[in-house]
């Protein structure tokens, strides 16, 4: 098998996903799941044909042990998944009626914090196309966050591409400024950016418009936008020195009974990564991932509402004229 083209790098936690919907202060019981926004993506992109390496720290403890478990059991490739003693993150998981979802998260100095990129060497860079980074966790932390900004700086340097999703859960950070000031530090060394308009509300990047903050986050650094819009489907804006040069496309998206929205941000950059990766114009990259994104409100759950490859072409199958 061929070395992968993507390298993801984040964490990989538990979340607790309440039994029904409703604030937390009022749910009696939950169910354990893996969760973590990259491996969302690299089990995403496993579950799509498209092993990536994986970076990421994971606890020795028990909640450890079910979590590297579960990378085996989906196939991820584990050359790079490291091991400390500290703590897993835990992520408590509250919904309202339409699977919108808010966390309330635990774990102070976790795995997810330790990450170590320097088990990832120029060498493999050579042969990667792609490196995504999607790691709230890990960006709110040291030494995590330093060992992102290096992998990105090296990866830019060896010809690799960078996405990036900001992801930003502000109860994850100690103070606004150490928000922005990495935000700021990511959006420089990355070429495609993830994102929605409410992720970034609040921020120095924030737009009036979809076009406003596109046009911020090009002044930053990035090239292209891909912005998620819920049941409304998704955009994609892209600037004149982007490779497929300046466009500006949409996607309705398409219609599922959503039970759960947690990881649907995260399979839909698989979905994207997966068409960048295999040269997709971005009108049919745009309109995969909203299926892959899509399909996993289906189910409870992050990883296990993944869809395959299979699932994904039925419902664009479905949802054709």
């Amino acid at each position: 098998m061929n070395d992968p083209a993507i390298l993801v790098a984040g964490e990989i936690l538990v979340d607790f996903l309440p039994a029904g919907p409703g604030p937390l202060s009022r749910v009696e019981s939950f169910s354990r799941r893996a969760g973590g926004a990259a491996a969302n993506v690299a089990i995403g992109l496993t579950r799509l044909d498209r092993s990536p390496w994986f970076l990421t720290n994971v606890s020795t403890d028990g909640f450890g042990e079910f979590l590297a478990a579960t990378l085996d059991e989906n196939g991820v490739p584990g050359r790079f998944v490291t091991r400390s003693e500290h703590p897993t993150t835990l992520a408590f998981v509250a919904h309202d009626t339409s699977a919108d979802r808010s966390f309330t998260f635990y774990g102070a100095d976790s795995a997810g914090g330790r990450i170590d990129a320097s088990v990832v060497s120029d060498s493999v860079l050579d042969s990667v196309e792609w490196v995504c980074v999607d790691a709230p966790v890990a960006l709110a932390a040291e030494p995590a966050r330093s060992a992102l900004f290096d992998l990105c700086e090296r990866a830019r340097d060896r010809g690799c591409r960078v996405a990036f999703d900001p992801n930003t859960r502000r109860e994850l950070w100690s103070d606004e400024r150490t928000l922005h000031e990495t935000l700021d530090a990511m959006l420089a060394r990355t070429d495609v950016v993830k994102t929605s308009v409410e992720d970034l509300d609040g921020t120095a990047f924030a737009g009036d418009d979809p076009t406003d903050l596109a046009a911020n986050l090009f002044a930053a650094g990035p090239h292209t936008v891909f912005l998620t819009r819920g049941a409304d489907g998704s955009r994609a804006i892209a600037a004149d020195r982007a490779p497929w040069g300046s466009l500006d496309v949409s996607h309705a998206g398409y219609d599922v009974d959503p039970v759960d929205a947690t990881g649907a941000g995260d399979a839909f950059l698989g979905g994207v990564l997966h068409g960048l990766a295999d040269g997709e114009s971005i009108d049919e990259t745009l309109a995969f991932a909203n299926a892959v994104g899509a399909l996993t409100t289906t189910e409870a759950g992050a990883i296990d509402a993944l869809p395959d490859h299979e699932a994904v072409t039925a419902l664009r199958e479905a949802d054709s004229p």
